[in-house]
């Protein structure tokens, strides 16, 4: 598991039909190519009963970043395979392609949401 950079975080928020859920964002390359390409819609869908996945407009720069990562719940990722941004609400064991970004705060408010959802990422700083 990589340890994110000691640089400032970035605070971000998730708008999921009605909810906000806040967020941060490492200092890191990948997460800062993410900052870029805020604001962001997303469409998200349920995987492997573990996270939430949606499909990025434009792949995310990995400069830097370890070939792979795990993940912890309350964890946002991104895996460049599938140029997805992941919202993991159970612990994902080790895949090569992930990156952590950053964190998010409301576990069941990602988790419990069932089926597909469509989410608003913005800046909140």
């Amino acid at each position: 598991m990589s340890t994110p950079s000691a640089g400032a975080s970035t605070p971000i928020t998730l708008d999921i039909e009605g909810t906000t859920v806040t967020a941060t964002l490492f200092d890191n390359t990948t997460a800062r190519s993410l900052i870029d390409q805020l604001p962001l819609e997303l469409s998200f869908t349920n995987y492997g009963g573990q996270e939430k996945i949606a499909t990025l407009p434009a792949p995310l720069l990995l400069e830097g970043v370890p070939a792979g990562n795990d993940a912890d719940p309350l964890t946002n990722g991104y895996y460049a395979p599938d140029q997805a941004l992941v919202l993991s609400y159970e612990h994902v064991g080790y895949y090569s392609g992930i990156d952590r970004l950053g964190e998010f705060d409301d576990l069941e408010a990602v988790r419990d949401h069932d089926g597909a959802f469509t989410a608003r990422l913005n800046r909140n700083d």
